[in-house]
């Protein structure tokens, strides 16, 4: 008998949202710890160990141990995957105040999908991408061109090396803000790895929105063609 994903079961461990608001804190692919997860969900540190513990039997979420420290963050970037493109599909609620407003202001414009860029900066990035004939769309994901290839190696990326890692390489990631897809995989991570290297995004302390610097503005517009 040939298996099927349990989707029910799946959907039944991210239908709380005190689960939700937990796992969406980890979109930015970091480790963190139960206390932090209790206070950010404003449940209490047991009700967070329960629901962390169903999380991580449900393959959604691993854990490590440091001292007396438990971390958590997202099992794999599929995880991530499926919560940013059911944060496209979700009903988007009003922002209740002007702080939650301007909080989702900077998400939207730029900010990690675990371990790659996403939001408008993420997408725009990737049309660009397009535009300049480096990556061509693959069914479910993007694939690079011989321009490319030479392309991405003056940037700093060798993208033969970046294919050996055991996962998707370029994956085509629907973006919640833009509803549109930005790059995923492990070409999109070694993407935003370089852009950190080259300190032309930072990160902003306290979630994962991440900032354009001035060197960035102008490294985008020489390398990519893109103005933001």
């Amino acid at each position: 008998m040939v298996a099927k994903p349990n989707i029910v079961e799946v959907a039944a461990l991210i239908g709380d949202a005190s689960r939700v608001t937990m796992l969406s804190e980890m979109l930015g692919g970091k480790a963190l710890p139960a206390s932090e997860l209790a206070r950010i969900a404003r449940i209490t540190p047991q009700t967070a160990s329960s629901h962390l513990a169903k999380l991580v039997e449900g393959g959604l979420l691993s854990m490590e141990t440091s001292g007396r420290h438990r971390y958590y963050r997202l099992a794999g970037p599929e995880v991530a995957y499926a919560l940013e493109a059911l944060n496209a599909i979700a009903t988007q609620k009003p922002s209740q105040s002007l702080k939650e407003y301007d909080r989702l202001k900077v998400l939207r414009y730029a900010r990690t999908c675990y371990d790659h860029i996403a939001g408008e900066v993420g997408v725009r990035l990737t049309d660009q991408l397009l535009a300049l004939g480096m990556i061509d769309r693959s069914g479910r994901d993007f694939v690079v061109s011989e321009r490319g290839y030479e392309r991405f190696r003056k940037f700093g990326i060798d993208v033969d090396n970046v294919k050996k890692e055991r996962r998707h390489f370029a994956r085509q990631c629907l973006d919640w803000s833009e509803r549109r897809h930005h790059i995923a995989g492990s070409l999109g991570a070694a993407m935003t790895n370089r852009l950190f290297e080259l300190e032309w995004i930072v990160r902003i302390p306290g979630g994962r929105a991440i900032r354009v610097t001035e060197a960035g503005l102008n490294g985008l517009a020489n390398e990519f063609c893109l103005k933001l």
